[in-house]
């Protein structure tokens, strides 16, 4: 008897519990509500830049470690280069809040890079990466800017003394059906 009167008192907490958030309230905000346009897998074939190079291929972000990193993840499929641009090229950029309202950014490749970006929005469908500014060292610029159903990115730099950035990496494609989880 005492069984059936615990199962009822939790069912009857468990369906108060949401009754108890006062109408209209925000249910809690998530870190990640500004990068919701660029969850998921999109497709990827490359529009332009210096690099000379066509690739196509996947990549997707997506939130991992109990969503305290979102992460992007890329696997190439197809890629036709000058003899200098590395097709089996891979990378991981892990995204992380910072100080509660700005984002920070972390890049790996197998070349050995390792880029620091802070975050801007300048829309709500887009995102900018930018490394630190450095005398001796490229500026790296990432962006990533939805419009309709395309999602739009660009790889840029700017070397010591220039003024402006230079793509090096152009790229567009669609989200696929899914959601979530690796290509």
């Amino acid at each position: 008897m005492t069984m059936k009167k615990l199962a009822v008192a939790i069912l009857l907490s468990a369906a108060i519990a949401p009754a108890q958030r006062s109408p209209g309230a925000e249910p809690p905000h998530s870190p990640w509500k500004s990068f919701e346009f660029l969850i998921g897998t999109w497709e990827a074939k490359t529009a332009g830049g210096s690099a000379g190079a066509t690739v196509s291929g996947t990549y997707s972000f997506q939130t991992e470690l109990k969503d305290h990193v979102l992460a992007r993840h890329s696997v190439n499929s197809g890629c036709k280069g000058p003899a200098d641009f590395d097709c089996l090229h891979t990378d991981l950029l892990y995204i992380y809040p910072d100080a509660g309202t700005s984002y920070q950014a972390i890049y790996f490749d197998n070349e050995g890079h390792v880029i620091r970006y802070g975050l801007s929005f300048p829309t709500a469908a887009s995102v900018v990466f930018l490394s630190n500014t450095s005398a001796a060292e490229p500026q790296f610029r990432l962006s990533y800017e939805l419009k309709g159903s395309i999602l739009y990115g660009k790889f840029q730099m700017r070397l010591p003394g220039q003024t402006e950035f230079r793509s090096y990496l152009e790229w567009s494609g669609e989200k696929r059906n899914n959601t979530r989880g690796f290509p």
